[in-house]
């Protein structure tokens, strides 16, 4: 799944769809979004939150959810909405009515006993228990929670807080778990679930992986798929023209996010499908899963899930003394 920051390219949500993907939909603001997007990539490091901030600060437009499904359903392609759980009510409405295929409630951290003086709290279990079509809670990155979750119903969960490329959660919250532990302990709530209901629960590793061998440890770890977002940013397809920022980036009062920029390094199939023409492990990531499955000996996803984990804090560096001096390779980050 990717989580680009505009639905004004069609055409790219029907590549990355005919790749395997799924399209994303966030935030529907502006009727012709590429001005605004020419912005942000121009504007000054010191000066991109707040123009992100003011930005996104204008109102959703509803009838633009409707429109934007509707462009996407119309070149074969799943229409997937986000929206955080105070406008899950009203934009979930919206978007199934619209044709949506799934629906997703998401927040920093999210859980069944949210509390608010400020809004009415989201009640999960009638909310999804309403909807008709599929629905992807989160974040979460421990085991209770995510249990909680698939009691009340989620058909996924999105697990982690704070490991996005351009999130900045860790230092501004100072929270987080490292993604390994946390998806590790979401997908034995998801076996423990399993056996007690025989419902299975989708483990979604939402975050903090650039390159094939980042998501190979996501699905070694027990995820069934994987979010990423500055991966794709680097294809020319990617709406934000080499640039990538967090999806907390505009919130008015505390950003938890940046604008960070990654470049244009290739098209979505190069970056999905190869061949790769860069060394780092950015491009071709299905070859690169392809190849640690046939490597680990797993022939299925089931049995990738069970790979044997080791914690093994150098494993990047042993032995790259060449590529770190000469900056090539895994040396260049």
């Amino acid at each position: 799944m990717q989580n680009p920051q505009t639905t004004n390219t069609i055409q790219g949500f029907q590549e990355l769809f005919n790749s395997g993907d799924i399209s994303l939909i966030s935030a529907i603001i502006y009727d012709n979004p590429d001005q605004v997007l020419s912005k942000i990539a121009k504007a000054t490091p010191p000066k991109a939150t707040e123009l992100i901030q003011s930005i996104y600060r204008k109102p959703i437009k509803e009838s633009l959810i409707s429109k934007r499904i509707k462009e996407i359903k119309k070149h074969n392609c799943p229409a997937v909405v986000s929206a955080i759980p105070q406008r899950a009510e009203r934009f979930g409405a919206i978007a199934q009515e619209a044709g949506a295929d799934i629906f997703v409630v998401q927040s920093t951290v999210c859980t069944v006993k949210h509390l608010s003086n400020e809004y009415k709290s989201l009640d999960l279990g009638k909310f999804i228990k309403r909807m008709k079509i599929p629905i992807i809670v989160g974040n979460c990155v421990t085991y209770n929670v995510a249990i909680q979750l698939m009691e009340v119903g989620a058909d996924a969960i999105l697990v982690g807080v704070g490991p996005g490329a351009a999130c900045t959660t860790r230092g501004v919250l100072g929270m987080g778990v490292p993604q390994v532990t946390a998806t590790v302990d979401c997908a034995k709530a998801r076996e423990d679930f399993y056996k007690k209901k025989k419902k299975h629960v989708t483990i979604i590793t939402d975050g903090g992986m650039s390159t094939g061998g980042d998501i190979c440890k996501a699905f070694a770890s027990g995820a069934d798929a994987v979010m990423i977002g500055s991966a794709f940013a680097r294809s020319i397809e990617a709406p934000g023209g080499g640039y990538h920022w967090g999806m907390a980036t505009p919130h008015a009062n505390l950003p938890r996010g940046t604008r960070i920029h990654v470049g244009t390094t290739g098209t979505l199939e190069q970056i999905l499908f190869g061949p790769a023409k860069l060394d780092d492990g950015t491009q071709n990531l299905m070859g690169a899963l392809a190849t640690a499955m046939g490597s680990v000996g797993a022939k299925n996803m089931p049995q990738m899930q069970k790979t044997e984990l080791i914690i093994a804090p150098s494993i990047r560096t042993e032995g790259k003394v060449f590529q770190q001096v000469q900056r090539v390779g895994m040396g260049k980050s």
